[in-house]
């Protein structure tokens, strides 16, 4: 990564959540943070500018992302949840997580990403979700959460030569607001072997890592943050 400068990494969905969890853990670092978003600002930062972005939007998305200066890193953690079993799948909602999920991936990855290449340095974090091993009634999201790790690894394997690193990041049920969200009603999260939900900020304080120099080595992989859900029974 750049050195004595002050490096730019763009996160989506920074207004709540993980995404502003990782805003704020990168702006305590040091770093330079545009923060993407359709909600208003929820972050007050010197370092910190508020893009309005309808991520569902690839003619918005192009827009935002020709006027973003050099990016050093970028990190996708808008997203949305929508359920339902088979037989009542929610078939626009299932569009929205598709859009905005992978579509908003890899139209941001495709602006993006060819100048990190280019500048011989970057990284990409993906967020995605322990869901996409699977889970009754979450069909649809986790196809979304899947299809961000065979982006990831895609990439991965396409820029590795040139410095830039790509891998997402699978978190179990986290305590966010997602998890009062009535569009997820009769689909109640399933409590880590832990006994407590992730934290935004254990997510972030990954993320940072990540973007380090000293995680360069590291590329086209699916880290779970699960609290022990992955663990054989």
């Amino acid at each position: 990564m750049a050195a004595n400068s002050v490096q730019h990494a763009v996160v989506t969905g920074s207004s709540s959540g993980i995404g502003r969890a990782i805003a704020e853990s990168l702006l305590a670092a040091g770093w330079q943070v545009s923060g993407l978003d359709v909600a208003a600002a929820s972050i007050v930062h010197a370092r910190f500018t508020a893009v309005a972005a309808d991520l569902s939007s690839g003619e918005d998305i192009a827009r935002v992302a020709a006027q973003l200066p050099a990016v050093d890193a970028l990190v996708h953690a808008a997203g949305v949840l929508r359920v339902g079993p088979l037989g009542s799948l929610d078939h626009a909602g299932g569009a929205l997580m598709w859009t905005l999920h992978v579509d908003a991936a890899t139209r941001l990855a495709d602006a993006i990403v060819p100048a990190m290449a280019a500048r011989g340095r970057g990284r990409v974090v993906l967020i995605g979700s322990r869901v996409a091993q699977g889970m009754p009634g979450r069909g649809q999201y986790a196809a979304t959460k899947a299809a961000l790790v065979a982006l990831a690894r895609s990439w991965a394997a396409e820029v590795a030569a040139q410095g830039v690193t790509v891998n997402v990041i699978s978190p179990a049920a986290t305590a966010t607001g997602m998890l009062q969200d009535p569009a997820r009603a009769g689909s109640a999260p399933r409590l880590p072997p832990m006994g407590r939900l992730i934290e935004p900020a254990e997510i972030a304080a990954l993320v940072a890592y990540l973007l380090s120099p000293v995680a360069a080595a590291i590329t086209g992989q699916d880290i779970a943050i699960c609290g022990g859900s992955s663990l054989p029974k």
